[in-house]
């Protein structure tokens, strides 16, 4: 291998689980190829967020550790997810007065706008994660998206905050010093998810992408290119694994196996029992009693969705639909019931085109970890890495929404 290598790398934090990928970077077009992944169980998180600093850093530090033995590279730094119902999507706008009528708008005028529109805005004890800008408006004209070198008086913005809770966001730094990788950006999961999975097209007309984690389900709604919205409801897969659990008054350990195996969001036609074997036992349950439970529980999930996508303005007036990522999205019979509960088009979501190593990459469950790697890759931090036992320059974090579809092919 080269001495020196421009790679990108995204670490997807999970309540349940770690993973890691590497992507090697084309010299000339920047085009990413999967060079390593990774992925561990996770401990030491309660939806989204960490109780326990020494579970996820070691996690991050064993899923870095896989994808570096497969990728040849050692990694120190990379754009990481974070997570939790803290997150919080505000809807804000500002203005400045920029000089005399032939004034040119410069980067810092942008700047001192976007900080008029944020302070006192978001409260004292949040961390603003990124500004997205939907429009700007000089001089009374109005839907202008980038306003650099234009020229007037008065700069407006309309914008989404996107901003964590601060001792969540320490948090996720403390274990990341733990596990010695700095984070290059922290972008939330259910947008990382987004970067992976939508084109263009679908990003101007309006989408949705949920993302079924283990423990949380995020949204985030683009709509004209744009994030509008973005929030997590905390309930995840491992809800529907607790109910079965105590629905069928088994360990859940078995009700997880009944989950993978058995559990549908619309109920199956065939035999009136499953089955599952579990330390060379085979146990028996009552596929009406496991099709009541999940149902139960995915009508409560979805009556969240739904009131979320109300509170953001777009129930059942998305025209390119919902993507659906995450482990959760795996479920059976999942897709035509969101279909019927959103009222919407549905499909699922995978990060596909990418090459490289690893045979699993385009499932639900790796969108988030394939998107924070892309992330990186288009970063102002994305510049030569070395390759082998080096340390790379530390960059700062946030920023990195600005620049989350900039590159975006369809």
């Amino acid at each position: 291998m080269q001495d020196f290598s421009r790679y990108a790398v995204g670490i997807d934090i999970g309540t349940t689980t770690v993973r890691c990928v590497v992507g090697h970077l084309d010299a000339t077009t920047g085009t990413p190829t999967i060079v390593g992944m990774g992925e561990v169980p996770n401990t030491g998180m309660r939806k989204g967020t960490i109780v326990n600093l020494n579970g996820p850093a070691q996690a991050i530090d064993d899923a870095l550790g896989e994808a570096e033995r497969m990728s040849g590279y050692q990694v120190d730094a990379a754009s990481m997810s974070i997570n939790g119902a803290h997150i919080l999507s505000t809807t804000t706008d500002g203005m400045i007065a920029v000089g005399a009528a032939d004034h040119v708008v410069s980067d810092e005028d942008v700047a001192r706008l976007t900080e008029v529109a944020t302070v006192g805005k978001v409260p004292a004890n949040r961390e603003i994660l990124d500004v997205v800008p939907h429009s700007y408006r000089l001089d009374g004209q109005d839907n202008i998206k980038d306003p650099l070198g234009m020229s007037g008086t008065r700069l407006e913005i309309n914008a989404n905050v996107i901003s964590a809770l601060v001792p969540n966001v320490s948090a996720l730094h403390s274990a990341l010093d733990l596990a010695k990788v700095h984070a290059n950006s922290v972008t939330p999961s259910v947008v990382a998810s987004a970067r992976a999975v939508l084109n263009e097209q679908q990003l101007e007309n309006g989408v949705a992408v949920i993302d079924f984690g283990g423990a949380t389900t995020g949204i985030a709604i683009f709509e004209e290119g744009d994030l509008q919205f973005a929030g997590v409801i905390p309930v995840g897969g491992n809800n529907i694994t607790n109910d079965l659990a105590i629905g069928l008054k088994t360990d859940p350990e078995i009700a997880e196996l009944v989950k993978l195996t058995h559990a549908s969001a619309k109920p199956l036609t065939g035999s009136d029992t499953v089955t599952v074997e579990h330390d060379k036992e085979t146990i028996e349950f009552a596929r009406s009693d496991v099709d009541e439970i999940v149902e139960a529980r995915l009508e409560e999930l979805f009556e969240s969705i739904g009131a979320e996508l109300k509170k953001a303005g777009r129930h059942a007036k998305l025209p390119s639909g919902v993507v659906l990522t995450g482990g959760g999205a795996k479920l059976k019979g999942i897709v035509d019931y969101a279909k019927e509960s959103l009222n919407l088009a549905v499909r699922l979501g995978s990060a596909k085109g990418y090459g490289g190593v690893a045979e699993h990459l385009d499932e639900p469950q790796y969108a988030a970890a394939v998107g924070l790697m892309l992330i990186d890759a288009e970063g102002s931090h994305a510049t030569n890495r070395q390759s082998g036992n080096t340390k790379s320059a530390a960059s700062q974090a946030g920023g990195a929404l600005k620049r989350l579809f900039a590159r975006l092919k369809p």
